[in-house]
């Protein structure tokens, strides 16, 4: 019996890469049809009920029908599709988390979502250092100044120049799999690394408190949650010492923006640098735009050559565990005592996730 698959990729992950990794682990007779998305080139945003996705939900609609599993990076799973898609079966989302999937109304409609985690960790990882390093050395700033015919030999003076990574100690918030990275790579560097994480199980873990008093540089790694949402603050950007570094490539909303404005701009952070913002793109007039010692880059922390063909891989994988009818790896919505959802093995009544 013939397998329809609807490949929904975009300019990152990309259809092509999708439909190999599909061929490789779903051989036999196979339909795979294609629908482009427009992302990057236009800004995802909220459709429907979901977030962080293209607006194609027409597209999309008419693409799905008679298709029985969807991978995708930025299509959106909403009432409305689900509704339209009867014969849809499994949605795979290639991304670390499946934010444009709504997972209650997909168990409903008994619709299995899967999603790629750790596909950008190493890239992630590797940018956040990067980031560390160029708020610390001037480096965007300097480099400017020298393309515009300036050379700041001031920035030499003992007063404006930053702290080594060798024996400082770097505070880390959230400790999964892009953390872990960035604390290996710290402790190549010489750094001490603390860790902050309620969720894991350390030993020598710290609190939040603690962490913030002690550490020179302070990286966030942390989901977006409710309890997570600005938990970095002005309160907490106070405990930190004097002539600090922050940096975020996690989520906007775990930091207080205006909080950390105001902190470069007394000069109680030395520096700070930012891949994710509370809105996206970064509105004209944002305080954001204007503060000195920030360094910004649009939200390209996980944007690798790598992170898309991993993030092809994992979900095409998954789509070979459910055509033949073997527990998938990376289920966002297993419900009822159901560990996966498999061709042909769907429960008669799916309860509410």
């Amino acid at each position: 019996m013939t397998v329809r698959i609807l490949a929904a990729g975009d300019h990152f992950v990309q259809n092509r890469l999708l439909a190999d990794a599909l061929r490789r682990e779903v051989p036999g007779d196979v339909d795979i049809s294609e629908l482009t998305l427009p992302w990057p080139t236009v800004p995802f945003g909220r459709v429907g009920e979901v977030d962080e996705a293209s607006d194609v939900e027409e597209e999309l609609i008419e693409a799905l029908e008679g298709v029985e599993i969807c991978v995708t990076q930025m299509a959106p799973l909403t009432r409305r599709v689900l509704s339209a898609c009867p014969d849809l079966k499994l949605f795979c989302v290639s991304r670390g988390g499946p934010v444009n999937a709504n997972l209650e109304a997909a168990t409903k409609a008994g619709v299995a979502v899967t999603f790629a985690p750790g596909r950008n960790a190493v890239a992630t990882a590797e940018h956040t250092l990067a980031m560390l390093l160029a708020a610390t050395r001037r480096i965007p700033q300097t480099h400017a100044d020298l393309a515009g015919g300036v050379w700041r030999g001031d920035y030499y003076m003992y007063d404006k120049v930053g702290p080594e990574l060798e024996g400082s100690t770097v505070g880390l918030v959230g400790y999964g799999a892009i953390g872990r990275r960035v604390a290996r790579m710290l402790e190549g560097f010489g750094a001490e690394v603390l860790v902050f994480d309620p969720f894991v199980d350390i030993p020598g873990q710290v609190g939040l408190d603690e962490l913030l008093t002690r550490s020179r540089f302070l990286s966030l790694h942390a989901r977006a949650t409710p309890e997570t949402t600005r938990m970095i603050g002005a309160a907490q950007i106070a405990l930190m010492p004097a002539g600090s570094v922050l940096v975020n490539c996690a989520r906007g909303s775990l930091l207080d923006y205006d909080a950390l404005c105001a902190a470069l701009d007394s000069g109680h952070l030395f520096g700070a640098a930012l891949d994710v913002f509370p809105e996206e793109p970064i509105p004209a007039g944002s305080r954001l735009l204007t503060t000195p010692n920030l360094v910004m880059t649009p939200h390209l922390a996980g944007a690798s050559k790598e992170t898309a063909i991993k993030a092809a891989g994992i979900v095409a994988a998954d789509v070979g565990r459910y055509v033949r009818g073997e527990p998938l790896a990376h289920c966002a919505n297993p419900t009822g005592g159901e560990e996966h959802f498999s061709r042909g093995e769907k429960p008669a009544h799916v309860p509410r996730v």
